[in-house]
C-alpha cells in the first residue's frame, strides 16, 4: 500500500424492460424447473452479448467506482470530478456504474474535459438512476454481468468512498489481480482518511497470513488526482510503451456495429 500525496453531449440510454425484484429473487432461490433455468441462462447470455456489442468500441477505459449516496456538496464529489477530468484529458474513456453521486461526478469530470463518458447502469427498485453526463449507457438486470463489463474494458480502477457496492467492486478487482485473472493494472483509492479503517484491517489480514504484503502494497492511496494520473501513466508506459492509450477497435457494417451513442 502506498499513501501518496505528491506526484514525483446528450446521454443515449439503451434501456431494457424492467424485471421485477421478485423475478430476480426467484432466479437466486435455488433450483427451479429446467425451462425456467434455460430461459434465465438465455437471458444472461443475451445481456452479455448486448454489453459486448455496446462497449466494444468505447475505447480504453478507466473505471471509477463510488457511492451513489454522496452528493455534490461533498469534497469527495469534487475530487472525483477533478480526477476524471485529468484522466479523460489524457485520452481515456471514463466508465462508471452510471448512477448518481460519485459516479455522476466522474462522468461529469469526463464531460468537463471533452472526454468520453460511459455508464453501466443496474436496474434497482430505488436509488439507481442514470446520471445526465453519459454519452452512452448500457443497462443491466444482473450485477455479475454489469461487474464483468466494468472490469473487461478497463486498464485502471479508481475507487472513491462508497458502501457495500463499492466494497464488492474493489475486492473483486483485487482478487482478480491477486489470482492473475486480470493484469496488474493500477488500483487507486481516493480519500486517505476514508480508507484508513480498511487499510488497518488489510494489514491485520496480512499479519495473519491471509494475504501477502504485495497484495496490500499494490494499492495506491491518495488525495491527489495527479498521483492517480501518474499511476495510470506508469502502467500505460509499461504495457504499451507510451502515455497514450491504445486505439479502440473500429465497427464494421457487415456485423451491424456502430459507435456508442450512434
Amino acid at each position: 500500500m502506498r499513501v501518496v500525496n505528491d506526484p514525483n453531449s446528450t446521454p443515449v440510454a439503451r434501456s431494457r424492460p424492467h424485471e421485477s425484484p421478485r423475478a430476480e429473487r426467484n432466479f437466486l432461490e435455488g433450483p427451479k424447473s429446467r425451462w425456467f433455468e434455460l430461459r434465465r441462462a438465455l437471458r444472461v447470455f443475451g445481456e452479455l452479448i448486448r454489453g459486448f456489442r455496446a462497449l466494444h468500441f468505447v475505447g480504453p477505459c478507466v473505471t471509477m467506482f463510488g457511492s451513489a449516496r454522496i452528493g455534490e456538496n461533498s469534497p469527495h464529489y469534487a475530487l472525483a470530478r477533478e480526477t476524471a477530468a485529468l484522466i479523460a484529458a489524457r485520452g481515456w474513456t471514463i466508465m462508471t456504474g452510471g448512477g448518481p453521486g460519485l459516479m455522476e461526478a466522474a462522468n461529469r469530470g469526463a464531460r468537463d474535459a471533452g472526454g468520453r463518458s460511459i455508464g453501466c447502469n443496474i436496474q434497482l427498485p430505488h436509488e439507481q438512476r442514470p446520471n445526465p453526463y453519459l454519452d452512452a449507457m448500457v443497462e443491466f438486470r444482473y450485477f455479475f454481468v454489469r461487474k464483468l463489463m466494468l472490469v473487461k474494458y478497463s486498464y485502471a480502477f479508481i475507487v472513491l468512498p462508497g458502501g457495500f457496492g463499492t466494497m464488492d467492486e474493489l475486492f473483486e478487482i483485487v482478487t482478480l489481480i491477486q489470482t492473475g485473472k486480470v493484469r496488474d493494472f493500477p488500483v487507486v483509492l481516493m480519500g486517505v482518511a476514508y480508507w484508513q479503517g480498511l487499510l488497518s484491517f488489510l494489514t491485520s489480514m496480512q499479519v495473519a497470513g491471509a494475504i501477502e504484503l504485495a497484495d496490500v502494497e499494490r494499492l495506491v492511496v491518495t488525495d491527489d488526482p495527479m498521483v492517480a494520473l501518474a499511476a495510470l501513466d506508469a502502467c500505460c508506459h509499461r504495457h504499451f510503451g507510451s502515455l497514450k492509450p491504445p486505439a479502440a477497435p473500429r465497427p464494421t457494417r457487415i456485423l451491424a456495429e456502430s459507435l456508442p451513442g450512434h
